[in-house]
């Protein structure tokens, strides 16, 4: 097995490559509006308890999780894989080593869009219709909406289309986005046919989330201007936080103001030496002229100490020497 070319795809492109960004054709607008078509059918079937809630129901009393047990344990760790917050942070970290390959930022921003789409309408769709779930239905035979429910449509099952398929979404190759929309597709389909395996959605739930998952992915086309300008921005205030650094890099530092010299301080030994006088113009003197010598002075060590002439007591002349006391003379 080559690693060199393992290692070399590894390696980050000198230049951004030119990815072609998926515009609005034809073909995908009609995509849409079928897909939006049948979205609004599921919804006005639930809400006119029709055929749809009764295949909810049947499925429901039908019980899968027990006729086909053997299958709970590897299932209840394959919807993982619609969980939101497991799943984006895995296609996260693959986008974001992309984006840091390709120099761009685009797979990232276009993965939060998508994610920001998602919870913007599945969640008011859910608050809105409030449907309960089957573990807490209430009458047989009813939709249970707009009892507080937070179910329809199925998160878990919205989340997979968009996740996985924001990977086929952003594939640079025709060859890539086919595999990826394989792989995609038969991920979500397998979460959502967990949910309803599990007990946890409806059936009506699992084929809204389907179509909702599948109309944000068919939308993001029209928000590649949005994500493009988004890119540009970016950017630019990564420059101006680059130029700044530059700038503050090349400014010399300040040259710190000179402080004066101090002259010597003359001590006590040097009071009395003489001073000798520069030879200089200033002085008058030409420089080879020799000063005049100046009278040697002694220093105040080599002076002989002054003797007062007297003393600063008075005379006492009248003063008589102290004697010893008399003893008395024992008898």
């Amino acid at each position: 097995m080559r690693t060199d070319r393992i290692f070399a795809r590894l390696d980050r492109e000198p230049e951004p490559p030119k990815i072609e960004i998926p515009r609005m054709s034809r073909h995908r607008v009609v995509l849409f509006g079928a897909t939006m078509a049948f979205y609004l059918a599921i919804v006005v079937a639930v809400l006119g308890s029709s055929w749809l809630v009764e295949l909810d129901w049947k499925v429901m009393l039908y019980r899968p999780y027990e006729q086909w047990p053997q299958l709970h344990a590897f299932l209840d760790y394959f919807v993982v894989l619609g969980q939101r917050g497991p799943t984006a942070v895995m296609v996260m970290a693959w986008l974001g080593w992309r984006s840091w390959r390709q120099h761009t930022l685009r797979p990232l921003l276009t993965l939060g869009a998508a994610l920001l789409l998602l919870n913007m309408t599945v969640g008011s769709v859910k608050l809105g219709l409030g449907r309960l779930g089957p573990h807490y239905a209430t009458q047989i035979g009813s939709a249970e909406l707009f009892a507080g429910g937070d179910i329809f449509p199925s998160g878990h099952t919205a989340n997979a289309v968009v996740t996985w398929g924001i990977l086929a979404y952003l594939a640079t190759t025709p060859r890539a986005r086919r595999w990826l929309s394989v792989i995609s597709a038969m991920v979500a389909l397998g979460v959502g046919a967990t949910t309803v395996y599990l007990g946890t959605h409806w059936v009506s739930d699992v084929l809204l989330g389907w179509a909702a998952g599948l109309l944000i992915l068919l939308a993001l086309p029209w928000f590649e201007p949005l994500i493009a300008r988004a890119e540009a921005f970016v950017f630019a205030v990564r420059e101006k936080v680059r130029e700044r650094r530059r700038t503050r890099a090349t400014v010399p530092a300040p040259v710190p103001a000179a402080v004066p010299a101090m002259p010597p301080q003359r001590g006590h030994e040097d009071d009395d030496a003489p001073v000798r006088e520069p030879v200089g113009v200033a002085s008058g003197r030409g420089p080879g002229r020799p000063l005049p010598a100046r009278p040697y002075q002694p220093t105040r060590s080599e002076r002989p100490p002054v003797v007062p002439a007297g003393t600063r007591r008075p005379p006492h002349t009248e003063r008589t020497p102290r004697t010893a006391p008399a003893r008395p003379l024992g008898g």
